[in-house]
């Protein structure tokens, strides 16, 4: 019997653009969309699963008969039990709220107040990032000041 949580193994069936059909057995299978299959971004889900291929998958969701999988929580969640899980800070120094194992000591040394400031105070940095970006997109090279004179 399956569950959603549970992880199983499978094979992968088919391969689209979009995500990677898996046969969990007992007649059943499921969609791993493209999304869930690495923690990292996948241009080409083929450089990262082929048709034939053992992997181990979570049962993310089922709803209508239809069974979303995920490589990449399957993968977190066996790194976890083998203590080897670390959130990923080394691309920017910052842990994302989503990214946080609440469950975790360190995690509820924190007070609510103290992880409501930190998680606005990086989203104010992430916004003030976008602000700049878009800035210098919509100038188009000129200056503020000298788009005035047009």
């Amino acid at each position: 019997m399956i569950s959603v949580g549970s992880i199983v193994d499978g094979r992968v069936v088919s391969v689209m653009k979009f995500g990677a059909f898996v046969d969990i057995g007992n007649n059943r299978s499921g969609l791993v969309h493209i999304s869930e299959i690495s923690s990292q971004y996948v241009a080409d889900i083929n450089e990262c699963v082929k048709k034939g291929d053992k992997v181990r998958v979570k049962i993310i969701k089922i709803e209508d008969g239809k069974i979303s999988l995920s490589i990449r929580q399957a993968d977190e969640h066996n790194e976890k039990h083998r203590g080897t899980h670390t959130p990923k800070q080394e691309k920017t120094g910052r842990i994302r709220p989503a990214e946080i194992d609440w469950s975790e000591p360190q995690a509820s040394s924190l007070s609510f107040e103290d992880k409501l400031s930190k998680f606005k105070q990086d989203s104010d940095e992430k916004m003030q990032t976008l602000r700049r970006s878009n800035d210098s997109k919509r100038s188009g090279g000129y200056s503020r000041k000298s788009s005035h004179l047009f």
